[in-house]
């Protein structure tokens, strides 16, 4: 656990960087376009060109050095987030200069997040995954405790080039204890039930693992079920920030605050779910996960004021390392070590797939539907979320979190059936 620890200290202290960056590029986006599109296009913008690298990157995971390809992708962000705080100091910076390099750190970030999620189950014991996992999940919800206040107080002062100076600091000190620790070679032999044919093409390379997971109908199901909750989840995340700042007249303040408090409960859950390690039964814990966060958003959409907000954003945050550290201790538990680079890389696009999809729809259902629906306010439902600014937002957050409960009571339900089934063989 020494190495694994080492790095995640690292990748902390990046973490805190990149998200001071993000939330002063939210208030920046903001402040001149009054837009909730235009926010959640910076996640689409992200998100777009890792469909199409992440099956090569997988191939990259099981076939090249991972320290390479860790530094390289450090390096890379690095380049194109201090590229942005030069565009702001000469006042060349705009919204589209944002949108072009969030997609080029997209590439960067797809590599290197797949590769540190190859890395767990080759230092980190067995029984210790599903700790590894929830740890790792704890990153960006300890940077979102600090970034924010931080970001908040600097801005005003050293604007996006002092930020993303802070920035390149925190990249120094992961790129260091990358450096330092020792990173296990990512050629590892094949199993011999590969048929080598396919590793003639580059096509049924990249498509292994599609092929292998669409072999496992219970992995299909996992993937179906995640990417549903993934969906209807991204959507509310990509509109809850602009929804507080309409709700409060663009108070950073009551924003840093909100979002400090949803990294508090990641961190709380994180360190919870890796002492007790989660659910025996990895997919319960899955599920219970799901309707944790469909009642932390319902209370997210009902509430009109900052200390509820501040609390459903907590529920929200606690929930999010139960679903991750059981979802992938399921995936390092059925896939081979030597296979997980394109495996992952397949269950990565799928889901990525699924948070474009949801980051297009978040802006168009906010500004174009609920917004102006909500601002109507001969309907009833006006009583309880209001007709101003942000209102419509609200009452999309309860209707995402409707169809996340929905989704968790209805696979507790099948998974019960299963279990029930195989009691009577």
């Amino acid at each position: 656990m020494r190495t694994f620890i080492t790095l995640w200290l690292g990748q902390l202290a990046s973490s805190i960087g990149s998200a001071m960056t993000y939330f002063a590029l939210t208030l920046w986006v903001w402040e001149r376009t009054q837009s909730a599109t235009a926010i959640a296009l910076i996640l689409v913008f992200y998100q777009l060109p890792q469909l199409a690298i992440a099956l090569v990157s997988g191939l990259l995971v099981d076939r090249v050095s991972r320290k390479g390809l860790l530094i390289f992708s450090d390096i890379g962000s690095a380049i194109c987030t201090i590229s942005v705080g030069i565009l702001a100091a000469l006042h060349l910076l705009q919204v589209w200069h944002i949108y072009a390099i969030a997609a080029i750190i997209g590439c960067f970030g797809n590599v290197q997040s797949l590769t540190y999620a190859t890395l767990i189950p080759l230092i980190v014991p067995p029984a210790h995954h599903s700790r590894a996992s929830s740890l790792a999940a704890m990153i960006d919800f300890g940077a979102a405790i600090l970034s924010p206040a931080l970001a908040g107080l600097l801005y005003p002062l050293v604007g996006l080039l002092g930020i993303t100076a802070v920035d390149m600091t925190t990249f120094a000190i992961a790129l260091v204890t990358l450096l330092l620790v020792p990173i296990p070679a990512a050629q590892l032999p094949e199993p011999p039930d590969e048929n080598p044919t396919e590793r003639t093409t580059l096509w049924h390379r990249v498509t292994f693992g599609f092929r292998y997971i669409a072999a496992q109908p219970n992995l299909v199901a996992l993937v179906v079920a995640l990417s549903a909750f993934t969906f209807l989840h991204q959507i509310g995340e990509a509109l809850y920030q602009p929804m507080i700042l309409a709700r409060t007249g663009g108070d950073a303040q009551v924003l840093g605050l909100v979002v400090a408090a949803s990294g508090m409960g990641g961190v709380v859950g994180a360190i919870a779910f890796s002492l007790w390690n989660g659910f025996q039964r990895r997919e319960v814990g899955i599920l219970v996960g799901f309707m944790g966060t469909g009642a932390s958003k319902l209370l997210l959409g009902m509430g009109s004021f900052p200390s509820l907000w501040a609390v459903a954003r907590f529920g929200t945050s606690f929930h999010n390392p139960l679903i991750l550290s059981s979802y992938m201790a399921v995936w390092y538990a059925r896939v081979p070590p030597e296979r997980q680079g394109r495996v992952l890389a397949a269950d990565y696009l799928i889901g990525t797939v699924a948070m474009v999809l949801a980051n297009l729809a978040a802006g168009p259902l906010a500004d174009g539907v609920f917004e102006p629906w909500m601002a109507n306010s001969s309907h009833h439902l006006s009583v309880i979320f209001g007709a101003g600014p942000g209102s419509g937002m609200a009452l999309l957050q309860v209707v995402l979190a409707v169809g996340m409960l929905t989704l968790g009571l209805g696979g507790l339900g099948w998974e019960r059936m299963r279990q029930r089934a195989g009691y009577r063989v």
